[in-house]
């Protein structure tokens, strides 16, 4: 299944100084020590700030609230793991056996965390133009698609009308548990829609709240996977 990590950079476009980053980007810590949680964590940082300075741009009359919600349609696990399929970055992960004999080369979050080691590897080894230029480039087709308008709508309004106006059954919440003191609770609630079998789990301070997060992570899952413009 693991390719030559060298022949991933090429495909890409990309020349790294250091080989080596890219193979620490791509090792998984079920592998070795030597693996790409340090890298992932610096890719992470710099991908969120290049995608909202990115937005702060695009968007110049659009408030805090529409910008991060733009942000996290975007930068989510379910959109980066979309992104690194269409690499075939999995082709290329380094694991441990336990987690090759798994699937962990299809996992969501192993996909999503080695996209962001390699934007991490990129920045260390050549700076941050070279790593801004790629991200956008990345992300180009995403960005373009992006409308302000609708985005002024909270995430449940958004998901009930995109999944009204295709005539498809509205969304169900489903509460799955509430922790802690009743002055500091956490209310988890599930997000089920009638296009997809997966369901999408939000948190928050109330249950409103975490519904709208659930609905978030949905419409994100709709518009990587379905091309869904809310």
């Amino acid at each position: 299944m693991t390719q030559e990590p060298g022949k991933l950079a090429s495909k890409l476009g990309l020349s790294f100084k250091n080989p080596a980053l890219v193979k620490r980007a791509l090792t998984h810590r079920s592998a070795e020590a030597d693996n790409n949680e340090r890298l992932e964590f610096l890719g992470d940082a710099v991908l969120g700030f290049v995608i909202a300075e990115c937005l702060y741009e695009k968007f110049a009359t659009a408030d805090e609230g529409v910008l991060s919600r733009l942000r996290a349609t975007l930068v989510n696990q379910t959109a980066l793991a979309n992104i690194a399929r269409k690499l075939n970055l999995g082709d290329f992960l380094i694991l441990g056996s336990g987690e090759l004999k798994s699937g962990g080369y299809r996992r969501d979050s192993i996909l999503s965390d080695a996209l962001e080691a390699l934007i991490g590897a990129l920045l260390v080894d050549q700076g941050m133009e070279v790593c801004r230029r790629w991200i956008l480039n990345l992300f180009a087709e995403q960005i373009d698609s992006l409308s302000v308008t609708d985005w002024r709508k909270d995430p449940k309004t958004r998901l009930q009308e995109s999944m009204q106006a295709r005539g498809l059954e509205l969304p169900v919440y489903i509460l799955k548990s509430v922790v802690g003191q009743p002055h500091d609770q956490s209310f988890f609630v599930e997000c089920r829609v009638s296009l997809t079998s997966e369901t999408c789990e939000g948190v928050g301070s109330s249950r409103k709240k975490a519904e709208q997060q659930a609905a978030e992570k949905m419409l994100a899952k709709l518009i990587q996977e379905f091309g869904f413009k809310p």
